[in-house]
């Protein structure tokens, strides 16, 4: 009887962890619209954003810690959360924001399945989790697909709708594997500590980073040319995108190892197609069709491999 409810509990709780990441990649799919639209718009510069979600977040998270029991963090584990605050939220978010300037958000959503991989080779390092043959193949099947997405980017087309640049993509890759280094470096830390607690400080570093960088734009903005569509989105972006669902990740991470947390990623390409596409910001081509194709499937060669060992 107490091993039965051992099991319920312990399954309960792994559901708890997926349906928590689940909801914050669903989130996040929606968000790559989001951050496209608000970057078109030139009010605000992508570091601007960035200090909008991270001060919003910041603030939302030391108040909530305020009606909870206080958690004394040592200052060794401070300065491995500093580290985790710029991997896995400062160059994260500031290299995305700066790539959706220059990428679609179709290729963006192709771009971000790779996030798995980058999670595999970190994990491997820092949880000794093993790399397989299979593994190294979906690899290079993923990354042969990112290359063929590079080459069949350009600046625009006849029928106005604006494509990828190279650069866009580069950065975009970059902000995957610094997502990725957070996943597989840092969930033994995240463990120790409550959401709040580790979310609370995660903000305020990336706060007091990025707000001193940027506070010229920030005493200067054109608050009569935003209206009310810019403030909900900017809204979403602060509430969903960056307090929820960056409080539901780390539950996630506390329960689930790395890569399958990342696997989760595939929710974004999903809505982040299916939107882009119906709202007329992005086309669908066979070049991105076979693209998709090899990046999935690589993506996937890599979990599955990663299963059966594991078993």
């Amino acid at each position: 009887m107490r091993c039965l409810t051992l099991n319920k509990a312990f399954g309960n709780t792994k559901l708890i962890g997926h349906l928590s990441v689940l909801g914050a990649y669903v989130i996040f799919g929606f968000n790559i619209i989001i951050c496209k639209e608000l970057t078109n718009a030139h009010l605000v510069s992508s570091l601007g954003l960035f200090c909008f979600r991270s001060v919003g977040a910041c603030i939302l998270f030391w108040l909530i810690s305020l009606f909870l029991p206080k958690e004394k963090v040592p200052f060794k584990d401070l300065c491995s959360i500093f580290a985790a605050s710029m991997l896995g939220f400062f160059l994260t978010q500031l290299s995305y924001l700066e790539s959706s300037k220059y990428t679609t958000p179709l290729d963006t959503s192709i771009i971000c399945s790779t996030t798995p991989i980058f999670t595999m080779f970190f994990a491997a390092i820092a949880l000794k989790e093993p790399i397989t043959l299979k593994k190294a193949g979906g690899v290079a099947i993923s990354f042969f697909g990112v290359i063929m997405l590079v080459l069949n980017t350009i600046s625009a087309n006849g029928n106005g709708i604006t494509q990828s640049m190279p650069i866009g993509i580069l950065l975009m890759i970059g902000n995957c594997l610094f997502f990725a280094s957070y996943l597989g470096i840092f969930r033994p830390l995240i463990q120790r500590y409550h959401v709040v607690t580790f979310m609370k400080w995660i903000f305020l570093f990336s706060t007091l980073v990025a707000v001193p960088l940027n506070i010229k734009e920030l005493t200067h903005l054109p608050l009569a040319e935003m209206n009310t569509s810019y403030w909900l989105q900017l809204g979403y972006i602060i509430v969903f995108a960056t307090f929820i669902a960056y409080f539901l990740l780390p539950i996630g991470q506390k329960q689930l190892r790395p890569t399958v947390v990342s696997l989760y990623t595939y929710v974004q390409p999903l809505i982040g197609m299916v939107s882009a596409i119906i709202l007329g910001m992005d086309r669908l081509t066979w070049q991105k069709v076979v693209a998709a194709v090899l990046v999935f499937t690589g993506v996937i060669l890599v979990n599955k491999s990663k299963a059966r060992v594991q078993k």
